[in-house]
């Protein structure tokens, strides 16, 4: 997820390969290699929180606006500079294309309306009150000094008199719902996430053999997304299975390097093929049991959670 490890070595090859005839462009290659180092070192982070706002506290607020603002520029700088030059290059075109949607996939998974995560910055939390409105200092607090000492030493000031001036009516304190809105609107990014994903995949089965590893990455994440943010179950679980039989399928050849990746990510397609599955090929339901496939329509829950050895697979 913005990026995959397979992601950062390409995007450090390319990046050298392009250099000698556009520096510009290696440039914002390296830029956003460095970028999604870093940003993938704070998803994770976030994934092992599980819930980013639990607490509310200011380091987990702290952690999800830099998420959101490292995603933000990246996609800026992804689309500004990268894509209009990506001209012939195969593996480059499927690279942008890949990361743009998979900046995408971190909008729908911290910051989308509605919420579709529990990582989701937007997630009602039963019984955590909503982020406090900052005291910026203005005012004096009139309230009691205590208990047995009597009234405050202010003095009490009639209503009219003047104190604190209130926000104008509709700009009230703000809520959960808008707490990133000055990096980013929150709206549904579902469907433009959707769509980015589905012209990446096309690109890599037009322009990639079954067993390259940039391919396979590309399938990777889409079966994720899938997953965690459409709750598509059974098409994630098709999609691994078929990216998994394409590698075997593919006759091309690949060096050292490439073969150990690929290997690396069928063995993640294997496990995301078998997600939520039970044992005898029954869905697994949890809370209800197992569930035959002759009526899989049958207590599915609408929205399973993640298998623990799954959360951080990119």
């Amino acid at each position: 997820m913005a990026s995959s490890e397979v992601d950062q070595k390409f995007l450090g090859r390319l990046a050298r390969q392009v250099e000698p005839n556009n520096p510009l462009l290696a440039s914002m290659l390296f830029k956003i290699l460095g970028l999604s180092i870093n940003l993938g070192e704070h998803t994770v982070r976030a994934r092992k929180q599980h819930r980013l706002d639990a607490l509310r506290t200011a380091e987990s607020l702290e952690l999800y606006f830099h998420i959101i603002w490292l995603s933000r520029e990246g996609l800026i700088m992804l689309e500004q500079y990268v894509l209009p030059m990506v001209g012939d290059h195969v593996e480059l075109k499927v690279l942008a294309h890949k990361l743009r949607a998979s900046f995408y996939h971190i909008f729908v998974l911290f910051h989308n309306k509605p919420a579709v995560s529990p990582m989701g910055i937007n997630t009602a939390i039963p019984g955590i009150p909503p982020i406090p409105r900052l005291d910026k200092g203005k005012g004096v607090d009139r309230g009691d000094a205590g208990p047995g000492l009597g009234l405050s030493s202010v003095p009490r000031m009639h209503p009219m008199e003047g104190g604190p001036v209130g926000p104008p009516p509709g700009f009230g304190p703000p809520t959960v719902e808008d707490a990133g809105a000055f990096l980013l609107p929150s709206v549904d990014y579902i469907p433009t996430a959707h769509e980015y994903f589905k012209q990446a995949v096309a690109l890599a089965d037009s322009l990639l053999w079954g067993s390259h590893s940039l391919r396979l990455s590309v399938k990777t994440e889409y079966a994720a997304f899938l997953y965690e943010c459409l709750h598509d179950q059974e098409g994630s679980r098709m999609l691994a299975k078929d990216a998994v039989r394409e590698v075997y399928e593919a006759t091309e050849g690949m060096d050292d390097d490439m073969f150990h990746d690929a290997c690396d990510l069928v063995t993640v397609l294997g496990k995301m093929a078998k997600r939520g599955l039970g044992t005898n090929n029954t869905l697994q339901n949890e809370g209800s049991g197992p569930i035959s496939q002759a009526n899989p329509n049958v207590g599915i829950a609408p929205a399973a959670a993640p298998a623990p050895d799954m959360n951080n697979f990119i």
